[in-house]
């Protein structure tokens, strides 16, 4: 509608009203026509609606479109392998709901594809590394909550709540949108005592990977490599937790989260022994 304001610089500014994102939205065209119909305005590009530059916005197009494509062709080489702290219901389960899981940054490509297509929630930040990855994962089926600690936190951690409600399972990027490298959020231990749900912690070591000089140093499998996933027992919050229990909760998460990173780590080279069997993924 910003367009056709410009479009038509005599349209009475009475007639348009500002939102909060300072984009204005017109009632009705002021044209001297008795009842005039209501105009819509055009939808706008969610990553315009963001805040982002044209540039960003070229940038963000290739990067997902490359992550996809890139995802689509090295991770069914991949040969995966699951691991569980505590036995997952069903045994032969990939994943349980509804559960609050958190990962470190650096394994979202292998996790893409391990728990493609399954409709879980994943939290991402608003940020431009968030919003490329939001558009990675939402090929593969995931459902994109757009949300940190530090932008859209509370409204996020709400929507995560009400994809808990309907029985499917969410996780967190936990030391995102840009670190400290391993170092936890508390998002997913209020979420855990405002839902009554439980959370846990999973990782995904790689035997052979790319490392890339970024933050989180984000892995990229070279085809044919190992992959182990560790997966914590849970934990559930009590709703009462006042403030100090809530970062003894944190704390826990952090160990749950250092435990099974060291884990998969250490086993990743076992991966298709009897111990650590090949899992399709």
């Amino acid at each position: 509608m910003w367009g056709i304001w410009r479009r038509n610089p005599r349209l009475p500014v009475s007639s348009c009203w500002f939102s909060s994102s300072r984009v204005p939205t017109c009632s009705r065209y002021n044209n001297g026509v008795n009842a005039p119909p209501a105009v819509t305005a055009p939808a706008q590009d969610s990553s315009e609606q963001r805040g982002f530059t044209l540039r960003q916005r070229i940038l963000l197009w290739f990067i997902s479109s490359a992550g996809y494509l890139a995802i689509r062709l090295i991770c069914p080489t991949l040969r995966y392998s699951i691991s569980w702290e505590e036995p997952p219901s069903p045994p032969d389960a990939v994943f349980e709901k509804p559960v609050i899981y958190s990962f470190w940054h650096r394994s979202v490509f292998p996790a893409a594809w391990m728990w493609r297509k399954l409709g879980i929630a994943v939290m991402v930040s608003r940020s431009f590394d968030g919003e490329y990855i939001a558009r990675i994962i939402e090929k593969f089926g995931f459902v994109a909550v757009r949300g940190s600690s530090s932008r859209g936190g509370s409204e996020a951690l709400r929507e995560m709540k009400g994809e808990l409600e309907k029985g499917a399972a969410v996780a967190f990027t936990i030391d995102g949108p840009r670190g400290p490298k391993y170092v936890a959020k508390p998002g997913p231990v209020l979420l855990a005592r405002a839902s009554g749900l439980p959370m846990a912690a999973f990782y995904v070591a790689l035997s052979d990977a790319w490392v890339l000089r970024t933050w989180d140093e984000l892995m990229i499998p070279k085809p044919f490599s190992k992959a182990l996933v560790r997966v914590s027992s849970k934990v559930y919050v009590p709703a009462q937790a006042d403030e100090t229990q809530i970062r003894d909760f944190h704390g826990l998460l952090q160990q749950a989260l250092e435990r099974v990173t060291g884990f998969a780590e250490e086993n990743v080279a076992r991966v298709g022994t009897e111990d650590f069997p090949f899992r399709k993924a």
